[in-house]
């Protein structure tokens, strides 16, 4: 059974997707996995390799979507993304982005932070 949380989650992904296909980036993976490491959707253009992080929220009353990529988060996204890149042996740049989506009262609002933070390799 799929809760609330997790139908706003597959929105906000979509979301995400659907926004990058329009800006020209290609979709490589959605909800790729390496142990319990997940990062959301890895995209693709001429030049990088694009690890995003997709936050969702019904409103902004308690903070941005953006805000609650926490740390360790982040963390966990540079490992999974160092062994997606070990085990597909990708050559282009990495770049971390967060896209951060509201869905309040109908209103879709999409910001799409690039390069959000950096790896320590």
């Amino acid at each position: 059974m799929e809760t609330t949380k997790k139908r706003t989650g597959n929105t906000g992904e979509e979301i995400a997707a659907d926004y990058l296909i329009s800006k020209g980036y290609r979709i490589l993976e959605r909800n790729w996995r390496a142990g319990h490491w997940e990062i959301d959707l890895i995209a693709e253009n001429d030049r990088w390799l694009v690890i995003v992080e997709v936050k969702t929220r019904k409103s902004t009353l308690f903070g941005e979507p953006e805000d609650f990529v926490t740390l360790q988060k982040q963390r966990n996204l540079i490992r999974a993304a160092a062994n997606y890149i070990w085990r597909t042996q990708q050559t282009k740049e990495v770049r971390f982005d967060i896209i951060s989506v509201v869905l309040q009262s109908g209103v879709q609002g999409v910001k799409h932070i690039e390069d959000a933070f950096q790896p320590r390799w």
